[in-house]
């Protein structure tokens, strides 16, 4: 038997092991399982290439948990270690790694933003035992070993009986982590971070009913046998080659990673490169609401097969992270700060690679199914605008498969659309103005008169609608969207010159001076007298544009660039001065009726914006039965 000293300079190595990575203290299931996994696939090598003279066969790794005995067994069928390995790779590479992790990180703080601490490896089993044993055979001709360390640098080393070849590593556990005895707590473990492990892991098992065997009775139960607990899927889709996998297929990886997600996905993005870098993956594309504050950090990061992370902010364009699914890479650099990983030139290539993929996709749904793809649009559309916004390589691509829904339900792309309302769309000026509702009950009467001039109105709803008409308006020439309610009909689409007022100067500004007496301006109306079609509204409240398109970018993330601060409501009063109505407001002889008039008027074109509510809507409806009586 063999004693010695692990040579580390950091003194009692193995409490600051402990300390600084207590937050994530379970990983060591993961690590150890990772370390036995590459040891059964490195003998899977050597035999294929003829330097390992053993039988593969089908090797597993199994988890067993003793609780009397406080202990975890974790056992391997793979390469197993020689004495001079167990002294190489435990004692010297595993601790040196262990001093240069700390090293490196012990005063950084927990708040440094490292997404994975790979290569942590076998010295993480101190984060949760006291004791650690290591009991291996090679697959070399070669006695087996027994290792032993108790949490100090100092360790055993002796020969075994152990005839089977293969690594068995026991953790004692320590008094602070009985939590790890627990099956129910391991099971956790072996599915959040295993569940996807080439090599399949066994723990426990299961009773599986057999068959009844001819000539049964009926009331005879039917036999039973106890067969292994796999409790991982070794080959998950992403895994396979799309040729060999059916749309069903898909499906169910979709529920073997979302078990308590009752929607099917969409459509489905199979990704699959080896150069420059390796990446393999399956995004899905789940139903989307309008709302921004859907739950992101659905898609899962794996190198080979081993979970690491479902944050994959810096990998995965902003955008996209609406998404689910699968990513593994192993050139994705996962023990590093996100202010890194974004500034890292395989990670800039991967994500744009993973952009362009979804781009490509989309536009083949479009190509090769409009009728569906128009079908999807309104649970599809948040992502497509979002990456609008904020990737101009999508941007470009998607102009030519974003849609544009008009109030009728037609769907237009923007080229479409352009060349539908050039000629009745497009101002004095030779602008082209895009017409929109965002709210088809809101805006419901100017909606219909928009329709009356022929005009096609979009229906654009989205909470991003204002940043992405921005974006189009500069990215576009000669272009100006405007919404239904933002001004009188004649002005929305400005043909020519206004119509001749039947009042004089004189009578305008005494109709002016009488509604202001009125109308006060706090109520944050700015009155317009405009001389229109003697049938439109005597009263019209209208937004203007460039104001409320501000603010609502504003409450969306966009509008303190502008620094505007908190921007207050502001609304048009246009009173036509062509319609009968304005002609006796003016004309009437007591201040008594003027008043009523003018308050009665201006209460209906609140109603119809949707601003009357309340005490003063209530008041309206009273006045209004007054009248009729």
């Amino acid at each position: 038997m063999a004693t010695g000293k692990i040579n580390v300079s950091v003194e009692n190595i193995f409490p600051l092991i402990k300390k600084f990575l207590y937050s994530d203290h379970e990983i060591f299931l993961r690590e150890l399982i990772s370390n036995a996994t590459d040891a059964t696939l490195k003998l899977k090598h050597l035999t294929s290439i003829g330097e390992a003279k053993v039988e593969y066969g089908n090797p597993i790794i199994e988890v067993k948990v003793d609780k009397d005995k406080k202990r975890i067994h974790i056992l391997d069928q793979g390469v197993g270690m020689t004495e001079d390995e167990v002294k190489k790779y435990i004692n010297e590479v595993a601790f040196s790694g262990a001093e240069e992790f700390l090293d490196k990180y012990k005063d950084a703080g927990k708040d440094t933003g490292i997404i994975g601490h790979f290569g942590l490896g076998f010295y993480s089993a101190f984060m949760v035992a006291e004791k650690v044993e290591i009991i291996t055979k090679s697959f070399k001709d070669e006695p087996a070993v027994h290792w032993v360390c108790d949490g100090s640098p100092e360790f055993t080393l002796k020969e075994a009986k152990k005839k089977d070849r293969g690594t068995e590593i026991i953790l004692h556990i320590a008094e602070d982590s009985t939590e790890f005895l627990e099956d129910a707590k391991i099971r956790e473990l072996l599915t959040k971070y295993n569940k996807f492990m080439p090599i399949p892991i066994k723990f426990g098992t299961r009773t599986e009913t057999l068959p009844k065997p001819e000539g049964a009775k009926e009331d005879e139960p039917a036999p039973t046998e106890e067969v292994d607990d796999i409790i991982n899927n070794p080959t998950p889709a992403w895994t396979k080659q799309p040729t060999d996998l059916k749309d069903e297929d898909y499906k169910n990886f979709y529920r073997e990673l979302y078990p308590m997600q009752f929607e099917e996905p969409l459509f489905h993005i199979h990704l699959n490169v080896d150069y420059p870098f390796n990446l393999t993956g399956i995004l899905y594309f789940p139903k989307l609401t309008n709302d921004l504050n859907i739950q992101k950090d659905r898609i899962q990061l794996y190198q080979n097969q081993v979970f690491v992370t479902d944050n994959v902010e810096g990998i995965v364009p902003e955008f996209l992270t609406m998404l689910r699914g699968v990513i593994d890479s192993p050139d994705i650099p996962l023990n590093v700060s996100r202010s890194y990983l974004q500034a890292d030139g395989a990670v800039k290539k991967i994500s744009s690679y993973i952009t362009r993929k979804v781009a490509d996709k989309l536009s083949s749904l479009f190509k090769n199914n409009r009728e569906d793809f128009e079908q999807k649009w309104n649970d599809i559309k948040i992502v497509i605008e979002y990456g609008m916004l904020s990737e101009d390589k999508f941007f470009e691509k998607a102009d030519k498969f974003a849609l544009y829904p008009t109030v009728n339900g037609k769907f237009y792309t923007f080229e479409e659309l352009e060349a539908k309302i050039k000629d009745n769309q497009t101002d004095k000026d030779g602008k082209l103005v895009i017409l929109y509702a965002s709210d088809m009950e809101a805006q419901h009467s100017y909606v219909e008169a928009a329709k009356a001039k022929g005009y096609e109105i979009l229906l654009m709803d989205s909470p991003i609608v204002s940043h992405l008409m921005q974006k189009l308006e500069s990215s576009k020439e000669n272009l100006s969207f405007v919404r239904v309610d933002s001004d009188h009909i004649d002005n929305l689409v400005k043909k020519e010159d206004s119509a001749i007022s039947k009042l004089s100067d004189e009578e305008k500004d005494r109709l002016k001076e009488n509604l202001e007496k009125v109308i006060s301006t706090d109520k944050g109306y700015t009155i317009q007298l405009e001389a229109m079609d003697s049938n439109a509204s005597p009263f019209i409240i209208t937004e203007p544009e460039f104001m409320r398109r501000m603010k609502e970018m504003q409450r969306t993330g966009g509008g303190g660039i502008f620094g505007m601060g908190n921007m207050p409501d502001m609304y048009n009063l246009i009173v036509n001065t062509n319609h009968e109505l304005v002609s006796e407001i003016l004309n009437t002889k007591t201040d008594k009726k003027r008043e009523r008039l003018i308050n009665q008027s201006l209460d209906l074109a609140r109603l119809s914006k949707g601003l009357l509510k309340g005490e003063e809507l209530t008041k309206f409806i009273s006045r209004s039965y007054d009248m009729i009586k």
